[in-house]
């Protein structure tokens, strides 16, 4: 066993500098937080090559004396607390003191630095950790720090840098928390040569969203606030409408720090309980003002993990946040319908056929009904819809239904043969006969709930689930075409907005994208364009499937590729398959039915739920005593 013994300088530096400066959005990340500790107003952040070259941040705060300047370089030497104490109550982004001298010796820095009351300011220059020059120099107050060849000393650490775009995107994600941070600061942001992101600093959290986010995700939030004990919650909810496929955009911010908290995320989730349909999550901006006694930032070195004192109070103050906000949002369509008068009165003047909700019935209407065939549940103004009711199939007029070639069935599965006789009867093999009552024949009965067709054999009745089962179909299809997904060239290319953890997904993952039938292309920062998508799919939905692809991508980059292209083809066959709830005509049935008897493996959708189930003859004569 080796004796104990101090470490070098050298190598406890290295140490140090591994939890603090894991790449380029690290270093960004504490330089802009010591700016704005610094009391800077403008905050303007410049990087090429996605910083493993070039960053620089300069601000206009308090600036360090040239007395201070190479102390501020030393390991632990902070202005921002001095005893154990403080510890108990931090007001700043940092207070460990390991920011400056951890990037110093893994990169090539240049400090220039002037406080108001000084005439002239000074430059510092440090490479490896070591000082290479301390000179006066003229420059503006505030502070202005280059950090140059990021990890050139440490080559070992470089080699796990990614490309630049993919560094560069990172760095822009960090950026766009600090700023949402802070609206009462101007952030700039420059990446190789042009601005990417821009804040007026006019202290309007709407102004700071809508720099960061853009008009098409503003559109969707709504203002939220709620107060409880010492817990102060603000910022932006999304409307239901504005509800994305994945959790990345929910962000909070503690006491002005972005934090990533279970208890507050869970709280969010809850209030939207009876807004959102499963799937869908809820975006937010939200500040949580506190006092800073009542939680522990001292965690993690990231600090972005946190300890409250009083998790039920957060969750309270977070979920009454949102919660107010979305029924403020129900209220307000509730607000905008018309009353019962107006609504009358409009069906009696233009002879319209309304029907209103049952609380907003009358003695004399429910005789109406009674005698018009509607029942209690509704009123009618006028009987001309109950009267079309109660036509005999006879008398009805018949709807004429347009059979599209291929009908709702992927390439691989469609059949030409749809000039089928009314009541022919479809073998499970496929061929037909005309009722020679064998066992193996069956009758489409019909379709429930528009999602469910009905079909009978001599012995047994079949329900199938027509989306599960299409679904299954779509994704058979998939894997069985050499795991390239069929696809369709868009006539308008589709321009998709993402946040940067989803956009730098995106990109990564351009290759396993094309395999699932999405042609993408890098569009610049935050943005990606598409130009061809998987057959089948809704021109609606193709914005919707690039965000819910990105956002896995981005949850779960850890995933093995053949994990990643599976959950790709069954995103695409659930979206791509025929939904629950549409119209199916009577040949697409017939069609349907064929294909689910001839395809041993359509029995259990992607996701394991159940295509078909049987019930016996036996068992529906057992249900009726027969037996």
């Amino acid at each position: 066993m080796n004796a104990i013994k101090v470490l070098p300088k050298r190598v406890y530096e290295l140490i140090a500098a591994g939890e603090v400066v894991e790449r380029p959005a690290s270093v960004v990340k504490e330089l802009v937080e010591n700016s704005i500790d610094a009391g800077a107003s403008q905050i303007t952040v410049e990087i090429k090559n996605g910083g493993i070259a070039y960053i620089r941040v300069t601000d206009n705060g308090i600036g360090i004396r040239a007395g201070e300047v190479r102390t501020a370089f030393l390991s632990h030497a902070t202005s921002k607390i001095g005893e154990d104490a403080d510890l108990y109550s931090i007001e700043t982004l940092g207070f460990r003191g390991e920011a400056l001298a951890s990037i110093a010796a893994v990169s090539k820095v240049e400090m220039m630095t002037r406080t108001r009351d000084e005439n002239s300011g000074v430059l510092f220059k440090m490479q490896s950790g070591e000082e290479t020059a301390f000179q006066e120099a003229g420059c503006p107050a505030g502070s202005t720090l280059i950090v140059r060849d990021l990890f050139y000393n440490t080559p070992a650490r470089m080699k796990f840098l990614k490309k630049d775009v993919y560094e560069g995107n990172a760095v822009a994600s960090v950026m766009e928390k600090l700023a949402l941070s802070r609206s009462d600061i101007a952030f700039k942001f420059i990446r190789d040569g042009k601005i990417a992101l821009q804040t007026p600093g006019d202290g309007k959290t709407e102004s700071a969203v809508y720099a960061v986010f853009g008009s098409s995700i503003f559109s969707n939030m709504m203002k939220a606030s709620y107060r409880i004990g010492d817990i102060a919650v603000s910022g932006f909810v999304s409307a239901p409408s504005g509800a994305r496929m994945n959790k990345n955009l929910q962000l909070f911010f503690l006491n002005g720090r972005f934090i990533k908290n279970q208890t507050a995320a869970t709280a969010l989730s809850e209030a939207y309980k009876g807004f959102l349909v499963p799937g869908k999550y809820p975006a937010c901006v939200l500040y949580i003002e506190m006092p800073p006694g009542k939680v522990d930032v001292n965690v993690h070195p990231a600090k972005t993990e946190v300890r409250f004192e009083n998790e039920k109070e957060l969750f309270h103050a977070v979920y009454y946040a949102a919660k107010t906000a979305n029924e403020a949002y129900a209220q307000s369509f509730t607000a905008a319908a018309p009353s019962q008068e107006s609504d009358a009165k409009r069906a009696s003047d233009t002879g319209d056929s309304i029907l209103l909700p049952p609380d907003r019935e009358n003695k004399e209407q429910k005789a109406a009904d009674a005698t018009s065939g509607l029942g209690d549940g509704y009123k009618a103004a006028e009987t001309l819809t109950a009267a079309a009711y109660r036509l005999t199939p006879a008398e009805r007029e018949p709807v004429q239904v347009t059979f599209p070639e291929s009908g709702f069935m992927t390439d691989g599965y469609a059949g030409n043969d749809l000039s089928v006789p009314k009541g022919l009867r479809r073998m499970p093999d496929g061929s037909a006969a005309e009722g020679s009552g064998k066992p193996e024949e069956f009758i489409v009965i019909g379709e429930v709930f528009e999602t469910y067709f009905i079909v009978q054999t001599a012995d047994a009745v079949f329900f199938i689930d027509k989306h599960a089962a299409h679904e299954r179909m779509i994704y058979d299809s998939i894997k069985s075409s050499s795991g390239h997904a069929p696809s369709q060239l868009l006539l308008v290319p589709v321009c998709v907005n993402l946040t940067q953890e989803e956009y730098t997904a995106a990109v990564e993952n351009l290759a396993l994208l094309e395999n699932a039938g999405f042609l993408v292309e890098d569009f610049g920062p935050g943005t990606v364009i598409v130009r061809q998508a998987p057959m089948h799919t809704d021109l609606a939905d193709i914005a919707d499937m690039v965000v819910e692809t990105s956002g896995y991508l981005a949850e779960n980059k850890n995933d093995t590729v053949p994990k990643k292209l599976d959950w790709l083809y069954h995103s695409v066959a659930c979206r791509a398959a025929v939904k629950a709830g549409s119209f199916t005509s009577e040949q697409e049935r017939e069609q349907f039915v064929r294909e689910v008897f001839a395809s041993p493996s359509v029995r259990n959708c992607p996701h394991g739920r159940p295509v078909m189930f049987r019930m016996d003859r036996r068992e529906l004569e057992k249900r009726f005593d027969r037996a």
